[in-house]
């Protein structure tokens, strides 16, 4: 398979990658009460300055491309408001999070867990001492989780 070809079929394998993810927090969104969001949700990872980066650190060779990935996320963390990252205003300050977008984030998570075999109540248990929330966030977090708000 020539070059071109391998290249060409990256970016698909990215591009049908990018529609399951949407299908499956589509259908968390739906269940939500949030067709908008379903509809909306990661839109960003069409645009060339991440698509390319995540394809090719995903598809491609992951050292080689793990810059045009780093640049990738950055921008995809700062222009979707339902990621935590959005919402810190600098890297010790962050503001509370609309309740849409919590409830938004949650649904990504258990849109991943569909993919991975995983809840979001175990992803955020595995990754809440690394995430820089509002304690109001934080509260969101566990009631949409059914963890009440203690």
């Amino acid at each position: 398979m020539g070059k071109g070809v391998k290249v060409k079929f990256m970016y698909w394998k990215y591009f049908l990658y990018i529609l399951e993810h949407k299908k499956n927090v589509g259908i968390e969104c739906f269940k939500m009460g949030m067709p908008i969001h379903a509809i909306t949700h990661d839109l960003s990872k069409f645009l060339p300055s991440e698509f390319i980066g995540y394809a090719k650190y995903f598809y491609g060779d992951k050292e080689k491309h793990k810059k045009d990935f780093d640049s990738a996320w950055l921008l995809h963390q700062h222009r979707n408001k339902h990621h935590w990252d959005y919402w810190v205003k600098s890297d010790t300050h962050p503001v509370p999070m609309p309740k849409k977008y919590v409830k938004q984030m949650v649904a990504d998570w258990q849109g991943m867990g569909r993919k991975f075999n995983d809840t979001a109540e175990s992803f955020y248990n595995k990754n809440k001492d690394r995430f820089i929330t509002h304690a109001v966030t934080k509260i969101y977090i566990r009631i949409i989780l059914g963890q009440g708000s203690k």
